[in-house]
């Protein structure tokens, strides 16, 4: 099991200016909140702006992993995807920067609103606002709009499904699964690197040596690039488990590795790495540990708290196998929780590093 001293990473506290901006029209009386039904929230987010209203019909969805255990932990229900249509009295979104997710993301905020229903959406001003309030518009037609906290918040008439239908399903289509380089994997746009090989977890790869073994896991999976690395190069691999947060990237990482599953144990689980692992033992971790938050914030923090967690999870002698930006300050994090540590290649502005756990004391 993982050490029970292993402390959550500290979240981000500056204020949600978004969040702020999604519910300025119920605190101003530009709209109502409904009486009764139910309300659902897409890319949902806690904060104190959507405590000021009731909130024991609130269905919220969040598929990044933090986020959604804010909003467990603040009492919410929360889930990586809700299911139905047609039946909310009210529907809020933030939609993600990603244009094609966004788009997508907007056309189920319309089915799922019930007739008469309205659907609120906000964006900050430098994350593409003026680009989806046209989407909306386009879509379902704008009763209103709302300039604040260097966001823009806005909302549909009371709705009888999408406008354009036709849009709404072309919408659909663009954010699908679908086959990338050459047909070898399936992704889908919103998740990191969706369409490519990141050059990073490329010059981790060709580190990643055949005398691999044993148990192993992948920090910050993602759409099972590298753990697909490491089954194509390392025979001896018996078991290897896949830790993702964002949960529509798992997801694909599950149809991206199922060639393997006759051969090798495999896991896969929705979790955020920061708050330590389920297990332990490793003979070997992987990881392109992600140094930003989910507002796009640096956060060299981030890649440090994966470092000690994989060295908790480790057995000793065990290996972590990582990539960074060659400026990030993980030294000082390796050399104390590992016995030995080397640079094993440089390239494009990133290092990739092994680390050697030593023997318990």
């Amino acid at each position: 099991m993982a050490d029970p001293s292993i402390q959550p990473c500290p979240r981000v506290t500056a204020e949600d200016e978004p969040l702020k901006a999604l519910l300025l029209p119920f605190e101003t009386g530009a709209l109502p909140w409904p009486a009764q039904g139910t309300i659902a929230f897409l890319r949902a987010r806690d904060g104190w702006p959507l405590r000021r209203h009731p909130l024991a019909n609130l269905r919220c969805e969040q598929g990044f992993r933090p986020l959604a255990d804010g909003l467990r932990q603040a009492g919410l229900d929360a889930q990586p995807e809700l299911q139905g249509a047609g039946g909310a009295a009210l529907v809020l979104v933030l939609p993600p920067r990603q244009r094609e997710e966004a788009q997508a993301l907007l056309a189920r905020a319309v089915d799922l609103a019930a007739p008469g229903a309205r659907v609120v959406a906000a964006v900050a001003n430098d994350e593409g606002a003026r680009s989806r309030e046209k989407d909306l518009q386009q879509l379902a037609g704008l009763d209103g709009t709302l300039t604040k906290f260097h966001c823009r918040v806005f909302w549909t008439p009371p709705l009888a499904g999408p406008r354009d239908p036709e849009l709404a399903a072309r919408w659909r289509v663009a954010d699908a699964p679908r086959p990338i380089l050459g047909g070898r994997y399936t992704s889908r746009p919103g998740v990191f690197a969706w369409d490519r090989i990141d050059p990073a977890s490329a010059l981790l790869a060709a580190q990643l040596r055949a005398d691999l073994r044993g148990r192993g896991a992948d920090l910050g999976a993602g759409w099972g690039y590298l753990s697909d690395e490491v089954l194509r190069r390392a025979p001896g691999v018996a078991a290897l488990d896949l830790y993702e947060a964002e949960a529509r990237a798992l997801e694909l990482a599950r149809g991206n590795l199922a060639a393997h599953a006759a051969k090798v144990a495999l896991g896969f689980h929705w979790h955020d790495v920061t708050t330590g692992l389920p297990a332990d033992g490793y003979d070997f971790i992987v990881s392109n540990p992600p140094f930003h938050a989910h507002d796009r914030g640096d956060r060299p923090e981030l890649g440090q708290r994966f470092i000690e967690v994989a060295a908790q999870a480790l057995r000793p002698g065990g290996r972590l196998l990582m990539v960074a930006n060659r400026h990030l300050p993980y030294e000082a994090t390796l050399a104390q929780a590992f016995g030995t540590t080397r640079v094993l290649a440089e390239g494009g502005g990133f290092k990739v590093i092994e680390a050697l756990k030593g023997a318990r004391r």
